[in-house]
């Protein structure tokens, strides 16, 4: 067996054993069986790439939305976690009060992407 299948076979013991699920696809790029992970996403362990499966009648902008929505989501999240840090070591008034501008802006944004993923 060649190192680069070995390799491939463990990626797929490791995601079973990380609690990934095995489906019926498999993958358009080399026709190995794709995983689904606990987070939903559909996973090739030998590309080592998410898959993305496009509906005949889909657009490719309409599968890939849920997955957009979440990184955004992690992104502003990241961003609010920031703001806290730095809106706890300020002193200065004005830098106060653009801090806390700023974290309403990102609140507000995270409960339209939250909205918009439902």
């Amino acid at each position: 067996m060649a190192k680069k299948d070995t390799k491939a076979l463990q990626a797929m013991a490791n995601l079973l054993k990380q609690g990934a699920t095995l489906t019926e696809l498999s993958c358009p790029a080399c026709a190995s069986p794709i995983f689904k992970l606990k987070t939903n996403e559909l996973w090739c362990a030998k590309c080592q790439k998410r898959v993305i499966i496009v509906k005949e009648g889909e657009s490719t902008a309409e599968a890939t939305r849920p997955i957009l929505l979440s990184t955004l989501e992690s992104t502003v999240l990241t961003k609010i976690q920031d703001l806290e840090k730095k809106l706890k070591q300020e002193t200065e008034p004005a830098q106060i009060e653009k801090l806390t501008t700023t974290l309403s802006s990102l609140l507000q944004n995270l409960e339209k992407i939250r909205k918009m993923k439902q």
